[in-house]
């Protein structure tokens, strides 16, 4: 013990001579490992540490959605509320909610067939599957097979230009359109949402070429929900532009121009991913006989990103970030790096190696704060309002999959929640609450507490956010820069609450830190979560859910409901 805080010094008083916060380039003097003990009733250090060492361990493997990892994760959290004893609210009376995560990809036996020429597959066309993430960038609402003998064929333009066919005019049509074309000569367009086309036949691009798409070639692993609300997924085909001017006998076709027919099947297949994956849900049942039919739903993702395909030297990752990188996986590292700041982190990542006992390769992205931390202030929440005074209203906790992979395991709970959502009187979300300060130097500023959504949907919920905090053993500074209008990082559109709010289901975000050295690297670990901040973060917010679950009505919205199935724009 008294040489590892020798080491503790040390390396504080190099990173004084190096120019960088000593906090943040300092050994943390938390272990690499630790000993679970039986948890209590209130959120304390010693139970936040026991439960973020176990959710974030290696033997997790990253928490990575369809893999054993995430499903050892999830196991976990179902056992933790059954142990607290929540009321199971996933399948069949389990506590898990299964996600269709699965691998699939083209059907090579597909045809298709302009007029009576019959066309190659994955040279004249190949069918896509969705592209892309979340709903915020046209998330890929896309994929559906094609049948059809004979189906009128019409030209709509170029996608992106101001004038381009109205979904209209493409009804019961194949719609064919031409790409717009980047500077180095390839077509891009899949930042243009197609849904509008979704009652078309079919849509068909002119993009493909003999090194597009490989990865829509093979089978690989999406989230595909047959059972979604909403409107259909579009079959989309991407075609070579000689099959355009096949259709249309011309280089250059005018919007509205009637091309020949196409008749084909053309289709996916699917098969399980390596491991199922699943959403968790429990429930607090609330003490009041009048609103304990209702809920407030307090919600985290318990996925991560998996494992790298090799190791790295964890202190020296950790050290080139914190001197050069500082935000992290969202912040490209620097093109040059000149010889004083290699030197700069090499004298730093020697007294890391120093304070670890040697060097230590990693290749696991544990996700300790990103987001064990919001999982693990779940849990606790969870134990404080079993162990402690009922809440009035009922308290529905959804820790959601698939967050990493975009948002998937919120989309598909808010599609097919397992209780009624207009019983969902408003929504917690978690993300990132394990940082912030003092050793990271968030950007929000010091005591900053990132939050979206107090002004957004419901004042009367954001009334409340704001009234708590006034107490005086919390006093956070709400940063709610990141929920501006038109704010760059799309942040109101990139976590799981977005899926609550688009039904009208108000909702508060919280985050400690958004994005410091550690965002998305193998050294998001256990060590470095600072637990008393943790703990003041979670008690505030289980006063928030106490609040909220007491009051005689929902709270009020301010807005009237969005288009649950429309493009999310911040």
């Amino acid at each position: 013990m008294t040489s590892r805080n020798h080491h503790i010094i040390l390396a504080t008083v190099l990173a004084v001579l190096l120019g960088a916060e000593p906090s943040r380039a300092s050994a943390q003097s938390l272990p690499l490992k630790h000993a679970p003990r039986p948890t209590t009733a209130g959120i304390t250090v010693e139970d936040l540490m026991t439960r973020e060492y176990i959710i974030a361990d290696d033997s997790m493997q990253g928490r990575d959605t369809g893999r054993p990892g995430g499903l050892r994760a999830a196991t976990y959290i179902a056992n933790e509320l059954k142990a607290l004893g929540l009321a199971p609210a996933g399948d069949r009376g389990t506590y898990l909610q299964e996600i269709p995560w699965v691998r699939r990809g083209p059907d090579t036996t597909s045809t298709l067939r302009i007029g009576d020429a019959l066309l190659r597959w994955g040279t004249d066309y190949l069918p896509l599957q969705r592209l892309g993430a979340q709903i915020f960038i046209a998330g890929g609402v896309f994929g559906s097979p094609f049948a059809g003998d004979n189906v009128e064929s019409i030209y709509g333009g170029t996608l992106g230009d101001s004038a381009i066919i109205s979904p209209e005019v493409a009804r019961g049509k194949v719609v064919v359109f031409s790409a717009p074309v980047a500077m180095r000569g390839r077509p891009v367009w899949q930042r243009i949402s197609l849904i509008r086309y979704a009652d078309a036949r079919a849509v068909v691009i002119a993009s493909l070429g003999p090194d597009t798409y490989p990865a829509m070639r093979e089978m690989r692993e999406i989230y595909w929900d047959s059972l979604a609300p909403g409107p259909r997924a579009v079959s989309l085909i991407a075609v070579s532009p000689e099959i355009v001017r096949r259709i249309f006998s011309s280089d250059t076709p005018v919007m509205g121009a009637a091309g020949l027919p196409i008749s084909g099947r053309v289709s996916f297949k699917a098969e399980p991913a390596p491991s199922p994956t699943y959403n968790v849900v429990g429930i607090v049942r609330g003490s009041n006989a009048r609103l304990r039919n209702t809920y407030v739903a307090v919600g985290a993702h318990h996925d991560h990103v998996g494992m790298a395909p090799s190791a790295v030297d964890h202190d020296s990752l950790r050290a080139f970030n914190t001197l050069l990188r500082p935000m992290g996986a969202d912040q490209p590292p620097p093109r040059d790096v000149t010889a004083e700041q290699h030197q700069r982190v090499k004298v730093l990542t020697d007294s890391l190696r120093l304070a670890h006992g040697g060097a230590r390769r990693d290749s696991i992205f544990n996700g300790a704060d990103d987001d064990g931390s919001g999982t693990v202030l779940g849990l606790e929440l969870a134990e404080a309002l079993t162990k402690g005074q009922r809440p009035e209203r009922s308290v529905l906790f959804v820790f959601h999959a698939a967050e990493e992979k975009g948002l998937y395991g919120a989309q598909y709970y808010s599609d097919h929640p397992t209780v009624p959502r207009d019983s969902m009187v408003a929504l917690i979300n978690m993300d990132q609450m394990g940082r912030g300060d003092p050793p990271d130097s968030s950007a929000s500023g010091p005591n900053a507490l990132v939050v979206l959504g107090v002004r957004r949907m419901s004042r009367q919920l954001g009334a409340i956010a704001e009234s708590v905090n006034a107490r005086p053993e919390y006093g956070f500074r709400f940063d709610m820069s990141f929920d501006e209008p038109g704010h760059p990082s799309q942040g109101w559109c990139r976590s799981d609450h977005y899926y609550y709010a688009r039904y009208g289901v108000p909702v508060l975000f919280f985050v400690s830190d958004i994005w410091y050295q550690d965002y998305h690297m193998v050294s998001d670990e256990p060590q470095y979560v600072e637990y008393p901040r943790l703990a003041k973060v979670g008690q505030y917010i289980l006063d928030v859910v106490r609040s909220v679950a007491k009051l005689p009505a929902r709270p009020v919205l301010d807005q009237p409901k969005m288009n649950p199935y429309g493009d999310c724009r911040q």
